[in-house]
């Protein structure tokens, strides 16, 4: 839609996705600082989520690349390759818990990062999709992930990437839809997190998948083909999402019920010590 150079040599899509980054680092940082946690693990996850977004964009343009193999028999990885949502999710979700347990084993030798894993989860819902709702403004620009024609009101005129003409077509806004939807649950999320809810992540796997399955129907682009005759790849792994979500929802209401018969946990007697600590460093300014 708007694929010209503009600022610093970079299109409204690559501008659009550098905010969502950006973005997401700062509510790691605002949210763990809520939480009080340790300067060493607020680094440890900054740090890593960088290196999970950077890895996370190459899994994006792999899983593209199959799509591609899939639709015309031609694996390449090539400039105009692009990229998928759910490939860098997959990624870079990957990478992130690798590189958080085996970091963590080296830097905290009291096994600080080990109960707390499931607060960076918790955390992850409102950041993943602060970046993905800007990184969908940035789709509105390129014109990319679009939905069908329509001659309706709600309509957006598109200069539609590869249709071999020059011709503004109007079509259904799915972009901006989607990037509505992410930042609302970005901010629901959020306000959870500070109130110190739980199952935040399987929150946002479940209502992520519904959203994305129902909007893959609006879509109008080349989604690809699966196994299923019926459903797009992303219809697919929005069904595994749906399913694996509500499988981790099931599992940590199962682990805080055990919780409650037993001995404090180690998250609780971390934050006690915290606590403690800056009683007594609040005793030494005083």
């Amino acid at each position: 839609m708007y694929p010209k150079k503009i600022f610093l040599d970079m299109d409204l899509y690559s501008i659009f996705m550098l905010v969502g980054v950006l973005a997401c680092m700062v509510m790691i940082r605002v949210l763990s600082d809520k939480r009080k946690m340790r300067a060493a693990w607020q680094n440890l996850v900054l740090f890593n989520a960088v290196i999970a977004v950077v890895l996370g964009y190459g899994g994006a343009v792999l899983f593209q690349a199959f799509y591609n193999f899939l639709d015309d028999g031609k694996f390449e990885i090539v400039n105009g390759t692009g990229a998928t949502f759910y490939g860098g999710l997959i990624g870079g979700t990957a990478m992130f818990i690798i590189i958080y347990f085996v970091a963590g084993y080296i830097l905290f030798k009291d096994g600080y990062h080990k109960p707390h894993f499931r607060m960076v989860s918790d955390m992850a819902a409102p950041c993943i999709t602060v970046a993905h709702g800007f990184g969908r403004l940035g789709c509105l620009m390129a014109g990319c992930c679009h939905g069908a024609p329509t001659d309706a009101w709600y309509g957006i005129p598109m200069d539609i990437p590869g249709d071999g003409t020059n011709d503004m077509v109007r079509v259904v806004p799915v972009q901006l839809y989607e990037a509505m939807f992410l930042l609302a649950l970005s901010a629901l999320t959020f306000v959870l997190f500070l109130k110190k809810k739980k199952y935040l992540l399987p929150l946002y796997m479940v209502t992520y998948g519904i959203w994305r399955f129902v909007a893959e129907y609006l879509r109008a682009d080349d989604r690809g083909a699966t196994v299923v005759d019926f459903l797009s790849p992303s219809q697919l792994i929005s069904v595994l999402l749906i399913s694996g979500g509500l499988v981790l929802w099931a599992v940590e209401i199962y682990i805080d019920q055990k919780k409650k018969t037993t001995a404090p946990s180690e998250v609780e007697a971390f934050d006690a010590e915290s606590d403690t600590s800056e009683d007594a460093s609040e005793v030494e300014h005083e």
